[in-house]
């Protein structure tokens, strides 16, 4: 049940998001093992102009960058998968966007099961509640 919020350096595009949302959507599901259908994102396009980084804009740098936070619920992933899913994750965009900066980042934040949930329960409750 993650929620994805990224912002990338690009002009908004349908082409773009939706190709942006399959691959977080793999990268999701493959190796943190979440749900699909309870994975929500959502993309921000910012005028490469307007990111700076080191001082400088990324249309300055001729570069391209994306910034994405996954919220998870705690110890629901090892620090190996969410190793492997960063660096995957940098690769394809690296693939996707060309000339990616280094300073792109990715965050995966663990958060506390009875702070954290949707449709007005939390995933504690979830756990507890869990049929079967």
């Amino acid at each position: 049940m993650p929620i994805l919020n990224v912002k990338i350096s690009a002009k908004p595009s349908k082409e773009l998001t939706r190709e942006v949302s399959g691959i977080l959507l793999d990268l999701t599901s493959r190796i943190l093992g979440k749900k699909p259908e309870v994975t929500s994102i959502a993309i921000d396009y910012v005028d490469p102009d307007h990111w700076i980084v080191g001082g400088r804009s990324l249309t300055e740098q001729g570069k391209s960058s994306i910034y994405f936070d996954i919220k998870v619920t705690d110890e629901t992933n090892t620090k190996q998968e969410k190793a492997q899913y960063i660096s995957e994750a940098f690769d394809a965009f690296s693939r996707l966007l060309g000339n990616l900066h280094e300073e792109s980042y990715i965050y995966v934040q663990d958060v506390r099961a009875a702070s954290y949930g949707y449709g007005g329960k939390t995933q504690e409750y979830r756990y507890h509640h869990a049929a079967g």
